[in-house]
């Protein structure tokens, strides 16, 4: 596979072999498409050392001379955007599962071409005497962000053997360690999981919300951190409708009567599928109000500074608002409607269900909230009215300065911003042919 072969990582490593198997797949394409399963055949070349000692760590390498799908009749899928991942099984004198991986490395491909895939590897440390032979299983294929899981609805024949010595002199193996996934059927290097689809940071999960405000002398708390609270949005986009899921925390740093507030997604990273130039996603919300308090403020993020490059992380920078008291008492702040320009587009994405994010111990203010609507920079306002407290927020949980990737996979899915930027998303995919990525 471009230039692959076994590698034995030891001593007394044989010419590598490779044979050739085929085997019906289904792939199942990512639930955010909306496509039905796929069925096709996958054929795939494996390659290893032929001979190996106990003890050798050996490299294994599975070149995909067809893939089940192809690439549906809908965008042409840019160069480096695909990631395959997968597992191989050893049986015999071990049995041990193959975590393998390839780079993400491919040449353009176009609508309804066939997803071109690039060479995985991965190790296996040889435990026992004896032969032990390597068939491929199921397999993921990552397109930016997304996954197509595909595996096998037949039994698999066998594509590669290593037979396994002992070798003279070598004393006999010890006997594995339970705790050593290397030497109880484990593996090293390579994963499965191909780019995080739903990994990421979620930020501090565990720290409620500060209830302690107050509006004395010195000596009193000033900054208030959130905790990430998971938000279900309803998002309608130029290409359609769109439910997704992401962590939203919402910080304050107290300003003489007022509140500066910071509002920071905190999903994991969701890589560019183009070109963005700088100036062209801006990000607003709405922040409600609640308890003692009623209304809602408003927060927005500058447009991002730089141009993003297709497969570069998606940054958005952290929306920040002031927030003026209208009533005395426990007053809440929960994230609320969500609207982002990019690109001449605009996506507006709204909670499902609410979720309190920070508790604040608050004071009426005049001018303040109490039923009205703030206003970005200018505090809120009541009954129609509008505030006028300056802006100069402080860095109150970020620390990357202020801009916070985000926005992204949370759980699978990924929030749309723009049909001008996420093209690849839902809506379209539903008239896209039976295929999936």
């Amino acid at each position: 596979m471009l230039g692959g072969a076994g590698v034995l990582l030891g001593v007394a490593a044989a010419p590598a072999q490779a044979a050739e198997v085929s085997y019906a797949t289904d792939c199942v394409p990512p639930p955010v498409s909306g496509l039905p399963t796929v069925k096709g055949t996958t054929k795939v070349e494996v390659t290893a050392p032929a001979t190996a000692k106990v003890g050798d760590e050996v490299e294994v390498v599975w070149k995909f001379t067809q893939a089940a799908s192809k690439n549906p009749d809908l965008i042409d899928l840019p160069a480096d955007s695909v990631q395959p991942s997968g597992t191989l099984k050893a049986v015999g004198a071990q049995t041990a599962s193959v975590a393998m991986q390839g780079p993400r490395e491919n040449p353009a491909i176009p609508k309804g071409g066939a997803m071109i895939l690039s060479d995985m590897k991965g190790k296996l440390k040889l435990t026992t005497a004896g032969e032990v032979t390597l068939t491929p299983d199921a397999y993921a294929i990552n397109v930016m962000s997304t996954d197509t899981k595909c595996a096998p609805t037949e039994t698999v024949q066998p594509a590669a053997t290593i037979e396994v010595t002992a070798g003279e002199g070598d004393p006999p193996p010890e006997s594995p360690d339970p705790t050593d996934p290397a030497t109880t059927g484990g593996t090293t290097g390579g994963t499965t999981g191909g780019d995080t689809t739903t990994g990421g940071t979620t930020g501090d999960t565990t720290g409620g919300g500060d209830t302690g405000g107050t509006t004395g002398g010195g000596g009193e708390q000033t900054d208030f951190t959130g905790k990430a609270v998971d938000i279900p949005y309803a998002c309608k986009t130029p290409i359609g409708d769109k439910d997704a899921t992401s962590p939203v925390q919402i910080n304050a740093k107290k300003n003489g009567g007022s509140y500066d507030l910071t509002v920071q997604f905190k999903g994991s990273v969701m890589d560019s599928p183009a070109d963005i130039p700088a100036d062209s996603v801006k990000p607003s919300m709405e922040v409600v109000l609640g308890g003692a308090d009623k209304g809602t403020v408003a927060v927005e993020g500058p447009t991002n500074a730089e141009a993003i490059k297709s497969g570069d992380p998606m940054v958005i920078s952290d929306m920040t608002g002031t927030y003026k008291p209208g009533a005395d008492g426990e007053s809440t702040l929960s994230p609320g409607v969500l609207t982002v320009k990019a690109l001449g587009t605009t996506t507006t994405c709204t909670p499902k269900e609410s979720a309190v994010s920070l508790t604040l111990d608050t004071s009426a203010q005049p001018g303040g909230a109490a039923g009205g609507s703030g206003s970005v920079g200018g505090g809120a306002s009541g009954s129609g009215g509008s505030g006028s407290a300056s802006g100069g927020l402080a860095e109150t949980g970020s620390d990357d300065g202020g801009g916070l990737r985000a926005l992204g996979l949370v759980a699978g899915t990924a929030v749309l911003l723009g049909g001008a930027v996420f093209t690849f998303m839902p809506g379209a995919w539903r008239r896209a042919s039976r295929r999936a990525p």
